[in-house]
């Protein structure tokens, strides 16, 4: 094991984006950075329209370069702080030059993913305890008339949505009640790991043949071998 980067300003959600780059929601700093081949940093988005943001969770990228990142709002900052109206999902273009607030009703939006051909993009939905998707547009905004509960996450034991990962063939994978849940691309449950902690926090596909998936909770790091590969990161361009 060796240190990578320190600090981190309390990072969170991290991906890789066209060039290998690194992409990282940072808490403490309430902003979105990226990781130069060089090691210097560039600040992707910390405010929009003169507000600053509150407190970036997730991030995903897309096949054309945009990214897509979850702004929820900090529950630790003082009430004044909070800023509910800009509490939402957002994209930024590859050249970070347009930042746009997509969908802002939720509360605590959380992890994020895209079904592997990108014509869906699943959203936790934490404070509600489901997972929410909608289809994309052409324009890489959301079709919010098509927005839907996928699955419900909640249950007796510990745990809420958190973290969300998908395979090659559109399953998605994320925490909830009880542990690591896996649904088909309709929602259905087709199985559940159980890890023991009181919550999955984050997950994420690795290994040479993309078959490890990878979890962690509040104090640990977990891993299983799947059967069927994770979608690749950084995504590959059509």
């Amino acid at each position: 094991m060796s240190l990578f980067q320190e600090p981190t300003n309390r990072a969170n959600g991290l991906t890789r984006d066209l060039q290998g780059r690194l992409i990282a929601c940072e808490h403490d700093s309430r902003r979105v950075t990226r990781q130069e081949l060089d090691g210097s940093i560039t600040v992707v988005a910390n405010s929009f329209q003169g507000r600053q943001l509150n407190r970036p969770n997730d991030v995903v990228v897309k096949f054309d370069g945009c990214m897509y990142f979850t702004d929820p709002w900090s529950s630790t900052a003082a009430p004044e702080q909070w800023d509910l109206s800009f509490s939402g999902v957002y994209r930024v273009t590859p050249d970070l030059g347009t930042i746009s607030l997509l969908i802002g009703d939720f509360i605590l939006p959380n992890g994020l993913a895209f079904s592997p051909d990108e014509s869906v993009l699943y959203i936790n939905d934490t404070r509600r305890g489901h997972i929410r998707a909608f289809d994309l547009m052409p324009n890489g905004t959301l079709a919010k008339q098509t927005d839907r509960v996928s699955v419900d996450l909640r249950g007796s034991e510990p745990g809420v949505p958190d973290g969300m990962k998908v395979d090659i063939e559109g399953n998605v994978y994320c925490g909830g009640a009880g542990g690591l849940w896996i649904m088909d691309p309709h929602g259905k449950k087709l199985g559940r790991i159980v890890h023991g902690a009181p919550a999955t926090t984050n997950l994420a596909f690795g290994g040479d043949d993309w078959k490890t998936l990878y979890f962690t909770s509040r104090n640990h790091l977990g891993a299983i071998n799947v059967k069927i590969p994770g979608v690749p990161v950084p995504p590959q361009k059509k």
